[in-house]
């Protein structure tokens, strides 16, 4: 079987909002300002993610020199999020709604997991939606199916993890520092900062705009911050 091509692109649900952006900013800045004391764990500060790179990512794709990108964005654009949401609702309770839901689906990220399974050699955190009743999943299974049914989208033989990455020690510069191997992945032992942070709220009840279909890797921002190219996008009406 050939390898699998790198992904170039991915299709996401992006977090920073005119509503949540003071929230997140906030809880990001007091987070990175804690964990990245050397009084406290001296994660170094390039781990921690920048404010405009959050968000949810549903699925990943791939489009060497862009060849299949307008398949993707032209299928993007025939999406119906209320009728996604309707026909969620409508096999959750046996019946359509009385009236649409507005705002159509509203986010709090929560809490702090390691992405490894052993939280001592820790390299990825994330925060995670609170989502009781599945709707949220669901609804990004939806979108998910959609693009793999396409043909854009690989299939992936684990269940849909819904996650905001905080902190990843990839983009941490020279981290072979300490004698190990030239491509050895920087590890932490992050069970403190989980317990810590294992109530902490990032944002409550911020209302999900768009979905977005993104280039892999985070650009430069004029304001210093960093952000992912958007290819295209549609309002979640």
């Amino acid at each position: 079987m050939p390898p699998r091509p790198s992904p170039t692109h991915f299709l996401c649900l992006p977090l920073v909002t005119g509503q949540s952006r003071h929230q997140l900013s906030a809880s990001l800045s007091a987070f990175s300002r804690d964990v990245t004391s050397t009084d406290s764990f001296a994660v170094p500060e390039q781990a921690i993610r920048p404010l405009g790179t959050l968000h949810l990512t549903i699925g990943v794709m791939s489009f060497p020199r862009d060849d299949g990108l307008d398949k993707a964005v032209a299928l993007l654009k025939t999406l119906v999020p209320r009728k996604i949401m309707a026909s969620i609702n409508a096999a959750e309770t046996g019946q359509e709604p009385a009236r649409p839901l507005s705002p159509l689906l509203s986010v709090t990220l929560k809490g702090l997991h390691s992405m490894q399974p052993t939280s001592s050699k820790a390299s990825v955190l994330y925060a995670s939606p609170v989502d009781s009743e599945g709707t949220l999943l669901r609804f990004c299974e939806n979108l998910r199916s959609t693009f793999q049914e396409a043909g854009l989208m690989a299939e992936e033989n684990r269940p849909l993890l819904l996650h905001a990455t905080i902190m990843n020690t990839i983009y941490v510069k020279g981290r072979n520092r300490k004698g190990g191997k030239r491509h050895e992945k920087l590890t932490i032992d992050a069970r403190d900062i989980l317990d810590r942070y294992d109530d902490y709220v990032w944002m409550k009840d911020v209302p999900v705009e768009k979905i977005a279909i993104c280039k892999m890797g985070a650009k430069k921002q004029e304001d210093g911050d960093e952000a992912y190219e958007i290819e295209a996008e549609i309002e979640l009406t």
